[in-house]
């Protein structure tokens, strides 16, 4: 199925290069075999109100500005992906993560996400389907939670309640939600409904590397950028890098729009891996 919306893609895209002027939000190109999906430059409000069911406290809102367009994978970085450009995969698999090209790929550390990002950013410019001045990279913390906000301002890009049906976790529906089926395990990408955008799996099946070091207090403003700017040590003093989005492994709360977790960014679990944006820097 994967392999045919590539084909599909392929034909409805030009093979003219990126644009920077806002097409439609979720309009779709294939750059070194990647399904992306344009988020238009626009503001929004980072972080959860108050009042928001199991709300913490590190998700004070901020407003932001991003003042340019791009483009934002429209799965997960899948095995596939990642032989075809790196080799052999990063981790070993296991029962929750078995071998699959249509998975997502998991046990990648930060540093090992960023080469796939430069390696694929080689890729583009020799194919020609990269234009000139754009590069692929992790996403900003703000980048990753306008393009999973899909314009909503709700808990998820949902609704404020998510089922099991609209996404990949564990059997603890969020918010009052209807019980579904719960795997248990990696699911395929693209399993679940998109956002607005054509985003699948922003919530939940793997969480997502960010590009920004953590910091308790969200960055606000006009393109928040946090990638040279450490933040709070942890309590055996290493710094952490941020993920985003939740897992198979994570009850309901913990897939929403605003949640955030550190992670040391030499570490990796099967249960963490990343999706590639485009930018114009």
């Amino acid at each position: 199925m994967i392999r045919f919306h590539v084909l599909l893609l392929l034909v409805l895209t030009t093979p003219a290069g990126l644009r920077a002027d806002d097409p439609k939000p979720g309009t779709g190109k294939v750059v070194a075999g990647i399904m992306l999906c344009w988020c238009p430059a626009g503001k929004f409000t980072m972080g959860s109100p108050e009042n928001e069911p199991d709300r913490r406290a590190d998700e004070a809102q901020v407003e932001v500005t991003l003042s340019k367009g791009y483009w934002t994978a429209k799965y997960e970085t899948t095995q596939g992906q990642w032989k075809r450009v790196m080799g052999k995969l990063p981790g070993k698999a296991t029962a929750e993560l078995p071998e699959g090209d249509d998975l997502p790929v998991g046990n990648v550390n930060f540093a090992q996400s960023e080469a796939f990002c430069a390696k694929l950013t080689e890729l583009g410019k020799k194919d020609g389907t990269l234009s000139k001045g754009w590069e692929f990279r992790l996403p900003t913390e703000a980048q990753w939670e306008y393009a999973c906000r899909a314009g909503t301002k709700t808990a998820t890009s949902f609704g404020d309640t998510l089922s099991t049906e609209q996404a990949n976790f564990k059997n603890r529906p969020y918010n009052g939600a209807k019980d579904g089926p719960s795997l248990g395990k990696a699911a395929k990408v693209g399993s679940y409904p998109a956002n607005a955008w054509g985003l699948h799996d922003m919530h939940g099946n793997t969480f997502e590397w960010c590009r920004d070091w953590y910091h308790t207090k969200l960055p606000g403003g006009t393109d928040p950028d946090l990638y040279d700017t450490k933040g709070e040590k942890n309590r055996d003093q290493s710094v952490s890098r941020v993920r985003r989005g939740g897992a198979w492994t994570d009850e309901g709360k913990y897939l929403r729009s605003a949640f955030r977790l550190r992670f040391e960014p030499e570490r990796g679990y099967d249960h963490i891996g990343f999706r590639v944006v485009v930018v114009k820097p």
